[in-house]
């Protein structure tokens, strides 16, 4: 099992992308103190959490200014692939709480017996809880809005993105492109 994490009072929490897009991983990156943890994320993922903070601030007081320094500290590796994420916000610390869980193998298995699985067993692999100020959260979620719409173009007929090699659009039978 990897390593889990427990960073409640994070100095910086981002999202960020290492490649080109179409070929981009995708990643959070928490720093408290000297603890540095970075997480590979689907681009979905970043899409959802973005929109979940997005809606959990609308239900709590407003926010003071946002931090800019969001560019990620560089880093050889993530700790582990996200499989899961969830959230809570803390009332008494005054902090949005990020729970993710690392994905394993049990999660991509295909097997029949899921009538078997607990939905309330512990999760068999790490857990990272990142707190975070509703500032933080929110100059995130922007981060993350904002690269979400920096990848590829969607197709104006189907909505998959257009590689920059070409794009068999399933709408036309893969016979011609869109006309854009």
């Amino acid at each position: 099992m990897s390593t889990s994490f427990e960073l409640l009072a994070t100095e910086r929490i981002t999202v960020g992308t290492v490649g080109v897009p179409g070929q981009r991983l995708f990643f959070v990156q928490a720093r408290q103190g000297d603890e540095l943890v970075t997480l590979k994320l689907e681009k979905v993922q970043v899409a959802a959490l973005a929109a979940w903070i997005a809606k959990t601030l609308e239900d709590l007081p407003a926010i003071g200014e946002l931090p800019n320094d969001l560019e990620p500290e560089p880093f050889e590796e993530t700790a582990w692939t996200v499989g899961s994420l969830g959230g809570s916000y803390d009332i008494d610390s005054d902090r949005i709480v990020l729970i993710a869980t690392e994905l394993t193998a049990d999660d991509t298995d295909d097997d029949e017996d899921d009538e078997e699985d607990d939905p309330f067993a512990a999760p068999s692999g790490a857990v990272a809880r990142l707190g975070a100020t509703r500032e933080q959260m929110a100059a995130l979620a922007i981060r993350g809005t904002s690269l979400i719409s920096s990848g590829r173009p969607p197709c104006p007929l189907c909505g998959y993105p257009i590689d920059p090699t070409g794009h068999a659009c399933p709408r036309t039978n893969g016979h011609r492109p869109p006309a854009l």
